[in-house]
C-alpha cells in the first residue's frame, strides 16, 4: 500500500495488482498493539450486540471511505492474528466488487475445474455471475460479525481456492496467445492459495482461543 495519506472519505480505487502484490510489513510495537485493541474491540462490540444497521455499515464501510483507514490499522498485521484475519476478509471483499465481471468468472470457472465441497462451502449460487459473487462477498463479510466466525474464516478460504483454481485454468487457457495476462492470473492464483491457508490457520486458532 502507498504511504500517501488520502481523505478517508474518498474511496480508494483498488486495482487487481494491489491485491496480488500486496505484502505486509514488520510493525513497530505500538502500531501492532493498535491493530490488535481496534480488531478485538471491534469484533467484541458488534458480536455482542449484532445490531443489523451497524453490520450493514461495517460492511458496507469500504464503499463510502475506502481502503485507507482499514489499512491504516490491520494492512501489516500478521496473518495469524485477528487484524491481520479482518484486513484479508476487508481486502477480498474489495477485489471483488471493484472488478465483479473478472471475479465471478475466475470464481465460476474454479466451480467447473475444481473436484472438492469448496463450492459448497463458499455458497455463491451456481452459475455465478457479477451479482452473485458480490452477494457471497457480503455474506462472508457479515458471517464474521454475526455468525461464527471460525466458519465464516472457512468460509472465505473456501472461496479462495475455488477462485485460484479459476485462476489457474483461465492461465492455462490464456497462456499460448496472451502470456501476460497469463501471468497475471498465475501471480492472482497464488495470492487467493495463500490467503486460502493463512484464513484455515486463522480459523483454527479461532477455535483454540489463540488468535490474537
Amino acid at each position: 500500500m502507498s504511504d500517501e495519506r488520502r481523505p478517508f472519505h474518498k474511496p480508494t480505487k483498488f486495482s487487481s495488482a494491489k491485491f496480488e502484490n500486496l505484502h505486509g510489513a514488520d510493525d513497530p510495537a505500538e502500531t501492532s498493539r493498535i491493530a490488535h485493541e481496534t480488531a478485538a474491540a471491534l469484533l467484541e462490540r458488534v458480536r455482542r450486540h449484532p445490531e443489523p444497521e451497524v453490520v450493514s455499515r461495517l460492511v458496507a464501510y469500504t464503499d463510502e471511505n475506502g481502503i485507507d483507514a482499514i489499512a491504516e490499522l490491520w494492512s501489516r498485521a500478521t496473518a495469524h492474528s485477528l487484524p491481520g484475519a479482518l484486513w484479508r476478509i476487508y481486502l477480498i471483499r474489495l477485489a471483488i466488487r471493484e472488478d465483479p465481471h473478472a471475479a465471478s468468472l475466475q470464481y465460476q470457472r474454479g466451480t467447473e475445474v475444481l473436484s472438492s465441497i469448496d463450492p459448497v462451502v463458499a455458497g455463491a449460487e451456481i452459475p455465478t455471475g457479477p451479482t452473485e459473487i458480490i452477494e457471497l462477498a457480503d455474506r462472508i463479510l457479515r458471517g464474521i460479525f454475526e455468525g461464527d466466525f471460525a466458519v465464516a474464516l472457512e468460509r472465505a478460504a473456501a472461496f479462495c481456492r475455488v477462485s485460484a483454481a479459476g485462476c489457474t485454468s483461465l492461465a492455462d487457457d490464456a497462456d499460448p496467445t496472451e502470456p501476460e495476462r497469463a501471468t497475471v492470473l498465475t501471480r492472482r492464483a497464488l495470492r487467493f492459495s495463500e490467503f486460502a491457508l493463512e484464513l484455515v490457520t486463522a480459523a483454527g486458532l479461532w477455535r483454540s482461543d489463540s488468535l490474537d
